[in-house]
């Protein structure tokens, strides 16, 4: 395995793009003024990595993908995840990499030094897997911090994540919880990541653990079974898409930023 970030680290990104969403079907292709939200993402992925591809389980992503000359490749329905994704269209693409960087399609707005911070993450070559996590701020406020939507990182003095939770971890005993903010500094999970080809090959076999099936995060079947996940911090936020309302906000910001 080869190790680094130099020229010789074979990287390529793959962004998993479903069709159906119960809070939002057909989410991929939403215009975001003239382009399907899956280009936004492709082309920000692009400025980090010159290998990219959709992976995607609908003929109408497939063609939208093909329409705007982006690299795409069909995947089973059946995938209860985004890195099982990943993994098939890994093999599919049938090319040699070191290091698979799984890129969310519901993230138009991802900024090239977050997925660049996530690239380094494997100049040691003892790194298995890798994320990103923000700090909360106390402009946060303590709903965000409560959000279950949003996991929450513990990291040890290694950089590495130790549990993920969808509840606010660790408790501060003895602290009134107006203060934790200013007390501790929480970790929210931003939901990319990078693979080992041979270590992503081995995670999709594993059958599903006890903490994955309570917190509904993949990530825990990973940790149970013995892997390390390094962590990089962005200060960088994201806008994920999950609704019709987010994708009315993420347009105003778009607006702004143009």
């Amino acid at each position: 395995m080869l190790n680094g970030t130099d020229k010789t680290t074979r990287f390529a990104a793959i962004i998993p793009a479903r069709y159906a969403s119960s809070r939002f079907p057909g989410k991929p292709l939403a215009d975001m003024d003239g382009k399907p939200m899956i280009r936004r993402v492709y082309e920000q992925v692009k400025k980090s990595v010159n290998v990219v591809y959709v992976a995607t389980d609908d003929v109408r992503i497939y063609e939208a993908v093909k329409a705007f000359g982006g690299e795409v490749v069909m995947t089973s329905v059946h995938h209860r995840s985004g890195t099982d994704r990943c993994c098939e269209a890994m093999k599919k693409i049938g090319q040699a990499f070191d290091v698979i960087l799984n890129i969310q399609g519901d993230e138009p707005f991802i900024d090239p030094a977050q997925i660049d911070l996530l690239k380094d993450c494997f100049t040691s070559p003892g790194v298995e897997l890798a994320t990103l996590v923000k700090p909360f701020k106390e402009e946060d406020g303590l709903q965000a911090l409560y959000n279950p939507s949003s996991p929450k990182v513990v990291v040890n003095k290694k950089g590495e994540a130790i549990y993920f939770s969808r509840s606010v971890i660790p408790y501060l005993r003895d602290v009134p919880q107006e203060d934790w903010l200013k007390r501790h500094s929480f970790y929210k999970h931003i939901g990319v990541y990078g693979y080992r080809t041979d270590v992503l090959e081995k995670i999709t076999q594993l059958p599903q653990s006890l903490l994955e099936k309570a917190e509904s995060l993949e990530q825990l079947r990973w940790i149970e079974n013995g892997y390390r996940i390094q962590v990089a911090v962005t200060e960088h936020e994201t806008i994920g898409i999950d609704t019709p309302e987010d994708m009315q906000k993420a347009l105003a910001f778009l607006r702004k930023t143009k």
